[in-house]
C-alpha cells in the first residue's frame, strides 16, 4: 500500500500507526488493569486484607491519569524516529512526570505507614494526633517533591551541585532563625509518635497539674485543676519531669493518725483489724497494711496504706474514697472506745513548802 509508505515528519505512515496503536493500547490497558484490580480487592473486606495489599490498593490510586498518559506517550514514541530538539522535549517531560509520580507514591507509602500507626494507637485506647501527623505529611511531601525535582534536573543534565549546596546554605540559616519553632515543631512529633502521654491524661508537671485538652504544633494545653487553661511549649514540656496520674492502674493512699497513751493494750491490738476492716469494707478499695510506726510527743502512730484502682480521669472518686474512708475509721472508734490523741501538756504547780502541789493537764 503506497499510503502506508509515504513520509510524514521523518516517519512512514506504517511507523505512524504502530506508535498510535501502542500509545493506545497502553492507555487502554493501564487503567483497565486498574479498574479491575481496585474492584476486585474491594469485593474483600478491609478486615481480611492484608497489609500489603492495602497499600497496592492505595498506590494504585494515587497513579495519575497524567502519568498514564505520558506512559502511552513513550510507548509510542520509542517507534519513532523524532528530531534533536522533538526528542529533548518529550524527554524531558517524561522525566518530570516520572518522577512527581514517583514523588506522589512516596508520599502515599508514609501516609499509609502512619495511618496504619495511628490506627494501632488507637485501638490501644490513644487519642488522634492529626495536627502532628498532618505537620509530618507536609513535611514529607516538602522533602520528597523537592528531591523529585533535584533528581529528575539531574537527569535532564542540569548541574544541580550549586543549587544544593545553596539551598544547604539556605536550610541552615533558616533552621537557626526558626530554630525554636522547629524544636516545638520534632517535639510535637516525638510526642506524637512516642505518646508520654495523650489527651485525657492528668499531668503534674513540676509545680502545674491539670488534664491534657489539646496537644497542638507547638503547644500542649493542660485544663487545671482550679479552671485556668495552661500553655506549654512542646519542646519545654519534654524538658520537664513529667508525671503521667493519667496512666496509673491503681493510686496508693496513705496517712497517719495518733491514738492516745492512756488507750490500754487490749484496745491498743485491735486498732489495726478494726481499720483493715474499715477499708476493705468501702468499695473500690484494697487495704495494704496499718501498722504502729512509732511513739510520737504525745500520741501513738499509726501508719495506714490502701490502694484504690482509678481509671485515667477518676481523680475525684479517690477523694470521694478517701473521705468515706476517715468517716467510718471514726465512728468505728467511737463505737469501740478508741480515743483519738491530741496535743497535751502536763503543768505541775509547786506549793509553798517547794513541793508539787497541784497537777493538771491541757491541750
Amino acid at each position: 500500500m503506497e499510503i502506508l509508505d509515504q513520509t510524514f515528519l521523518g516517519n512512514p505512515v506504517r511507523t505512524w500507526v504502530l506508535a498510535f496503536a501502542a500509545f493506545t493500547a497502553v492507555m487502554v490497558l493501564l487503567p483497565t488493569i486498574r479498574r479491575l484490580v481496585i474492584a476486585r480487592v474491594r469485593r474483600v473486606s478491609a478486615e481480611a486484607r492484608p497489609p500489603w495489599v492495602e497499600l497496592v490498593l492505595l498506590l494504585i490510586t494515587r497513579t495519575r491519569p497524567l502519568w498514564i498518559f505520558v506512559a502511552a506517550l513513550y510507548a509510542g514514541e520509542r517507534v519513532l524516529e523524532l528530531p534533536d530538539h522533538v526528542e529533548k522535549i518529550s524527554t524531558g517531560v517524561i522525566v518530570v512526570v516520572a518522577w512527581l509520580q514517583a514523588a506522589v507514591w512516596g508520599v502515599a507509602m508514609i501516609e499509609f505507614l502512619l495511618r496504619n500507626r495511628q490506627a494501632k494507637l488507637s485501638a490501644e485506647g490513644a487519642q488522634r494526633q492529626s495536627g502532628s501527623i498532618s505537620v509530618l505529611m507536609f513535611a514529607a511531601r516538602m522533602v520528597l517533591f523537592g528531591l523529585a525535582i533535584l533528581l529528575a534536573l539531574d537527569n535532564l543534565g542540569i548541574n544541580i551541585t550549586a543549587l544544593v549546596a545553596g539551598l544547604g546554605i539556605g536550610g541552615i540559616a533558616i533552621a537557626l532563625a526558626v530554630q525554636t519553632i522547629l524544636g516545638d515543631l520534632l517535639a510535637s512529633l516525638s510526642i506524637t509518635l512516642d505518646k508520654p502521654f495523650e489527651e485525657g491524661d492528668w499531668l503534674r508537671i513540676d509545680d502545674l497539674e491539670g488534664t491534657v485538652e489539646h496537644i497542638g504544633v507547638k503547644s500542649t494545653r493542660l485544663r487545671s485543676v482550679s479552671g485556668e487553661q495552661i500553655v506549654l511549649s512542646n519542646a519545654d514540656l519534654l524538658k520537664s519531669r513529667v508525671r503521667n496520674m493519667g496512666r496509673m492502674p491503681e493510686r496508693r493512699a496513705l496517712f497517719q493518725f495518733g491514738v492516745a497513751y492512756e488507750t490500754p493494750p487490749g484496745k491498743l491490738a485491735e486498732v489495726s483489724p478494726i481499720v483493715g476492716q474499715v477499708v476493705e469494707g468501702v468499695s473500690g478499695t484494697r487495704f495494704e497494711y496499718c501498722k504502729l510506726r512509732g511513739f510520737g510527743e504525745s500520741a501513738l502512730q499509726f501508719e495506714v496504706v490502701y490502694f484504690v484502682p482509678e481509671p485515667a480521669t477518676a481523680r475525684y472518686k479517690f477523694l470521694d474514697i478517701g473521705d468515706e474512708v476517715h468517716r467510718r475509721i471514726h465512728a468505728a472508734f467511737a463505737e469501740h472506745g478508741i480515743a483519738f490523741a491530741y496535743p497535751t501538756r502536763t503543768v505541775l504547780v509547786r506549793g509553798t513548802s517547794g513541793l508539787p502541789g497541784v497537777t493538771g493537764t491541757g491541750a
